[in-house]
């Protein structure tokens, strides 16, 4: 059936729809979603209908990026982000942080160049002074 659309396109026939009422589609059907379904991008499609049907693959990628933002931004009791990986919230509670964000390295980088030192000695100091507040 998808084609069957995509030869609709190049026919010169489209839906006319912008990436941004793509993405606010998307995240209507994120939030309508079960809890115990996973969110995942060919899931959302599939309940977007001809909608997502007559889309474009390019169109369908730009829209689920800013969807997966948009969702987490909004509604970060119910989602977050595990990379590029769109996640229950539930489901990161358990798991530890496994490595420091990119936001989190430069924001320690910029620190240490303000001292004069790098990265990792900034780190054990502060990880010295943590151990010597908590004792």
């Amino acid at each position: 059936m998808r084609g069957y659309f995509a030869q609709v396109r190049r026919a010169g026939f489209d839906i006319g729809l912008s990436t941004g009422k793509l993405t606010t589609a998307m995240v209507d059907v994120l939030l309508r979603l079960p809890p115990e379904a996973a969110p995942s991008k060919e899931l959302v499609v599939q309940h977007l209908g001809l909608l997502g049907q007559m889309s474009s693959t390019r169109d369908i990628n730009a829209a689920w990026n800013g969807a997966k933002r948009r969702v987490v931004r909004e509604h970060p009791e119910r989602f977050c982000l595990d990379g590029k990986v769109l996640r229950p919230a539930s489901a990161m509670e358990d798991r530890l942080r496994e490595k420091l964000s990119a936001a989190g390295h430069r924001k320690l980088a910029t620190l240490a160049a303000k001292e004069g030192m790098t990265p990792d000695e900034l780190l054990g100091r502060l990880i010295s002074a943590w151990r010597s507040s908590k004792a």
